[in-house]
């Protein structure tokens, strides 16, 4: 699907409300002019995607329809954040799925309350989730120079923010890929089939990191392996980022399924946003 180039934006440097509402209008117009490319090309499920993405009161700070779409939408209030979720989706996430993001945007915005603020971030070519990119590292290396820009940008222009990465399944190789040097204080790794990485030391970050896994998770079955294919690429993540070896520290993800780590009142969207304020995950109950 074609779609007009952005408009250029420089990065974020001024987190005040007056600055942001004009970055957020740029982004607004772009949204609309890609809307009115996929009207003009009869796709309607896309047209309806953006449109409701450009609807007063959404926040993007930036936005590009080109080569599948990328975006980064604030939920909350950035000017006065306290503390800031950024969220990195896996596989089968994009412009016309984008609202299963924007819905666990929104639950974890609500569960962190005041001060909390969530960025959702599709900010890379998301693979379809049964593919050959699914299984390899080369779309999270595309990405990780983007996240971490974003993560230090931040927290430059909101320097008494806490920030964490939450990172799910094909998210959590991305995020390994972006750990070292970062400024996050925490990375959570959630659903995740491995990334890529030995175990916390080789990301070499000094974040805190996490790792849950929920018991209804079908990635639980994948084999935590990493094969070198001659000529090809290495395929496989390596060890399981819950297994002790791996040395995270391990939250109670409750009982969901893959895709329910973000569902309102689940014991997986608590404790992802206790670690994002500062706090303890609950702890699982064995009664």
């Amino acid at each position: 699907m074609p779609a007009p180039a952005p408009t250029v934006l420089g990065p974020l440097r001024d987190a005040g409300p007056a600055a942001l509402e004009e970055r957020y209008a740029v982004s607004r117009r772009d949204i609309r002019a890609a809307g009115r490319v996929a009207d003009g090309h009869g796709d309607l499920k896309r047209a309806a995607s953006l449109r409701a993405m450009a609807a007063p009161g959404r926040q993007f700070l930036s936005f590009d329809g080109r080569d599948g779409g990328r975006s980064v939408e604030v939920v909350g209030e950035l000017s006065t954040a306290r503390r800031v979720a950024v969220l990195v989706p896996g596989a089968g996430i994009g412009l016309d799925a984008y609202g299963r993001l924007r819905r666990g945007a929104l639950a974890l915005q609500r569960e962190l309350g005041e001060g909390g603020v969530v960025v959702a971030w599709l900010g890379y070519r998301s693979p379809a989730t049964v593919s050959p990119a699914s299984l390899t590292e080369g779309r999270a290396a595309e990405a990780a120079p983007g996240l971490r820009a974003l993560v230090d940008g931040l927290s430059a222009t909101l320097p008494g923010a806490r920030f964490t990465l939450l990172c799910h399944s094909y998210g959590s190789v991305i995020c390994a890929r972006a750990a070292s040097g970062t400024t996050a204080d925490a990375i959570v790794l959630y659903g995740s089939p491995g990334t890529g990485a030995r175990d916390v030391a080789s990301l070499r970050t000094g974040a805190r990191v996490w790792a849950g896994r929920s018991g209804g998770d079908w990635i639980g079955r994948v084999p935590h392996v990493r094969v070198r294919l001659p000529f090809v690429a290495t395929v496989g993540f390596g060890t399981d980022p819950v297994a002790d070896r791996f040395g995270a520290e391990v939250f109670d993800a409750g009982d969901g399924g893959h895709s329910d780590y973000l569902l309102p009142g689940s014991r997986s969207l608590t404790n992802l946003a206790r670690i994002v304020s500062g706090r303890a995950p609950l702890e699982a109950s064995h009664a």
